[in-house]
């Protein structure tokens, strides 16, 4: 009697552990979805010339909160769906990513309104923290700035690595802080 209780004992606990295993294994491998803090690495590239514009690679991994925005519409779009783990090569058109380059966004300004010492393709940024603008033109008395997004008009390619996938904590999920890979200056 006592043998046939035991072993009902190590049937029971074994089922047990085998249920605790699998939603172990099951919150390991949730997938991308609205509202959950994704880790990832990734390396981006500017088509069609393959240059690399920003990579993870020797830094920590990019987290955001899927669904807010935190990222470009293209890639998020992307993601949907992966788990910890999977690789991708996603390629986002430009009107997906940081829009078409816009003339427009050229603008004129005094030249006593900027430094000193500036020259074409230097990178300037408001006091306040603003965009970083490139010059693109040096006058006598004026500077031409572009304030498009550097990667504005760029078709991008992006090799990521799901790290994790979990559910985001309440400030992650309330900060909305831009996390959006940004072109190297």
């Amino acid at each position: 009697m006592m043998r046939r209780m035991i072993s009902i004992l190590v049937v029971a606990v074994g089922f047990g552990f085998g249920g605790f295993e699998s939603a172990v294994l099951a919150e390991k491998t949730q997938a991308i979805e609205n509202g959950m803090e994704v880790t990832m690495e990734y390396t981006l590239t500017t088509l069609p010339d393959n240059t690399v514009a920003d990579s993870t690679e020797g830094q920590e991994p990019l987290s955001y909160v899927h669904g807010t925005n935190q990222i470009i519409p293209g890639l998020e779009k992307a993601l949907a769906g992966m788990k910890p783990g999977e690789k991708k090569q996603i390629t986002v058109p430009a009107d997906q990513a940081y829009g078409p380059y816009e003339e427009k966004n050229k603008v004129t300004v005094p030249k006593e309104r900027v430094p000193e010492n500036v020259k074409v393709g230097s990178v300037l940024r408001a006091r306040e923290g603003g965009q970083a603008v490139r010059v693109v033109e040096v006058n006598d008395k004026t500077v031409v700035i572009d304030t498009n997004h550097p990667l504005a008009g760029k078709d991008l390619r992006f090799d990521v690595k799901i790290v994790d996938v979990q559910p985001a904590s309440k400030s992650g999920k309330e900060s909305g802080e831009s996390k959006k890979p940004q072109a190297k200056e």
